[in-house]
This record gives C-alpha cells, structure tokens and sequence, in this order.
C-alpha cells in the first residue's frame, strides 16, 4: 500500500477558497505561500550604548593601569550627628560640645545588652524630662574589637543609642543629640539636650 504525498485534490481546492479570502500581511511579496526571512532593521543605539567610553587596549596578563577605588569606612555615628541639623541655640550648642556645660544627669549603659538598655534609656530620659532637666549624659562605651568567626559591629550600643533618642517614644523629648567631649567621655557617649517640659 502505497503512502499518499500532498494533499489530496479536495484538500486543494478548500485550501485555496481559504486563501483567497485572506488579505496578505505583507501585500509587496508576490507568493503568500513563500515564507521570506524579515528584513534585518538596525537597531537604534541605546543612550547607554551611544555614551559608553571604548576600553583601552590590553594584552592578557598586563596589569591594570587605572585602579578602582573603594569606598571609605562608613562615618562614625559621632560624624553623623556633626553631619546633621542643628536644632538648639548655636552659642549653648557650642558650649556644650566644648564640655563647658556641666550635665544635670548621667546614665550608664556599660555591660548591658541592647535588650535591657534600650528600656532603661526610655525610663531614664522621660524621668529627666519631667524634672525639667536640660542636659544629660548618656554613656555607651566606645566598645570592644571582638573578632571572632563572624563579623560583629563593635559597639552595638554606641551605634543604636541615637536611632533610639531619635525614634519613637523619645523624639518629642530631645531637642539635640550630639557625641560627648572627651573629658565627659568622647565618642563613648552621648550629650541629651532635652526640650522644655511642657506646662
């Protein structure tokens, strides 16, 4: 039994009353049944292609002529405190920070874990506040260097206790932060001036 090849002459004529009620895609090509490749377009140049810079010519194993540079240590906290706003009195501001403002209160936050400090911070300064105090001393420790097998930010205190004098529910209460002269302890610790209680 032989294998039929095409179709059949039935298959035909239903193809082409099919056919002839389709309009072409591309009227310009003169067979429908030809399948062409499309035209190659050029491809309009990104700006990013347009502005990026050849690379220099090299040979392989030749050392690099231009080095990247890396990125600096991130600011202390104290550098970031400097870096902000300042919104006390600029000539009490700049006595404070000279350490010629003696502090009404100090606390001290040495050995305890940021679990236990964070609510002795909250009950230490809401206290202060409310006895109409202006100036208090908040003390951190400037942190141990322990290395061990993972990476650890030394002075976990000393980085937390600003976003906490900062955030929720002290804001309202402090009117500046800003690192200690180092005869009330440097950057292990912290000057708290606090705002006016209200009447």
């Amino acid at each position: 039994m032989s294998r039929r090849r095409g179709p059949s002459a039935e298959d035909a004529e239903i193809w082409a009353r099919v056919a002839a009620t389709v309009a072409p895609l591309h009227p310009k090509r003169a067979d429908p049944n030809e399948l062409a490749a499309p035209e190659p377009t050029a491809a309009a140049p990104t700006p990013e292609r347009a502005n990026r810079q050849p690379l220099p010519r090299f040979r392989v194993g030749e050392a690099a002529q231009t080095r990247i540079a890396s990125p600096g240590p991130s600011p202390s906290p104290a550098q970031r405190l400097a870096a902000g706003p300042l919104n006390m009195d600029p000539k009490t501001h700049r006595r404070m920070t000279r350490g010629k403002l003696r502090p009404e209160a100090r606390l001290d936050l040495h050995g305890m874990t940021l679990a236990v400090a964070h609510p002795q911070l909250i009950q230490f300064v809401a206290s202060c506040h409310a006895a109409g105090l202006r100036l208090v001393l908040v003390i951190t420790g400037k942190g141990r260097g322990e290395h061990g097998p993972l990476p650890t930010r030394p002075g976990a205190l000393r980085h937390h206790v600003p976003f906490w004098l900062h955030g929720a529910p002290l804001a309202p209460l402090v009117q500046q932060v800003t690192a200690a002269h180092d005869r009330h302890g440097g950057e292990g610790a912290y000057y708290v001036y606090l705002r006016r209680p209200r009447v």
